[in-house]
C-alpha cells in the first residue's frame, strides 16, 4: 500500500505550505509583518498547482476508480472528495483574483483576501481529513493485493510530493520555505 503512503506524503507537503499561508495571513492581521506579494503568490501558486497537477489526478483516475468498483460504501464518499477536488479549484482561482486584488489596491483589499484564504484553510482541512480518516480506511478494507500493486505503480511515478511528478514544483516549494519567516520557514522576520 505504497499508494497510502504517498498520500500522507503529499498531504503533509500541502499542509505545510497551507500552515506556512495562515501563519504569515495573521501576522499581516496582526501588523507583525508586512505583505510580501511574492511569497503570497508562490502559496497560493503552490496550493493552486499541486493539487491539481500532482495530487487529484492519481486520486481521480485510479484509486477511486477502483475503489468505486470494489466498494458501495466508499462510491457516495468518492462522489463527495471529487466535488470538493472541483470545488477546491475554483476557490483557488478566487483567492488568486483575490491576491491580485489586495495586490493593486492594497491595505484596503486585505480583509476581502484574509476571509477568502480562511474560508480555503478550512475547506482544505476537512477535505484532507475526509480522505485521511474515512476515505483511506475504506480503501484499505475494499482493495485487494493486486489493486494495490496497479494503483501503486500509478503513483510511484511521483516519489517527492514536494517536487512533482517532474520536478516542477521543488523550486517553488524551496522559494516558500526560504521566504516564509519563522518558525514556518526560513526568511527573515517581519
Amino acid at each position: 500500500m505504497k499508494t497510502i503512503d504517498i498520500i500522507h506524503d503529499e498531504h503533509r507537503a500541502l499542509a505545510a505550505v497551507l500552515q506556512a499561508l495562515r501563519f504569515v495571513v495573521n501576522e499581516i492581521r496582526s501588523g507583525k509583518l508586512k505583505a510580501d506579494f511574492r511569497l503570497l503568490t508562490a502559496m497560493v501558486d503552490y496550493i493552486t498547482q499541486v493539487p491539481e497537477k500532482v495530487h487529484h489526478p492519481k486520486e481521480d483516475n485510479y484509486l477511486f476508480p477502483k475503489l468505486r468498483s470494489r466498494s458501495k460504501q466508499a462510491a457516495e464518499l468518492i462522489d463527495i472528495l471529487e466535488g470538493q477536488h472541483v470545488a477546491g479549484y475554483r476557490m483557488t482561482v478566487e483567492l488568486l483574483q483575490a491576491l491580485l486584488h489586495y495586490q493593486s489596491v492594497g491595505a484596503a483589499g486585505f480583509s476581502a483576501f484574509d476571509t477568502l484564504v480562511q474560508q480555503y484553510l478550512d475547506f482544505n482541512w476537512q477535505h484532507l481529513n475526509q480522505e485521511e480518516t474515512e476515505l483511506l480506511p475504506l480503501a484499505r478494507e475494499a482493495l485487494s493485493e493486486e489493486d494495490w500493486a496497479g494503483i501503486d505503480a500509478e503513483f510511484s511515478a511521483n516519489f517527492d510530493p514536494y517536487a512533482g511528478a517532474e520536478g516542477e514544483f521543488k523550486e517553488l516549494f524551496g522559494r516558500i520555505v526560504n521566504m516564509t519567516p519563522a518558525p514556518y520557514g526560513l526568511g527573515p522576520a517581519g
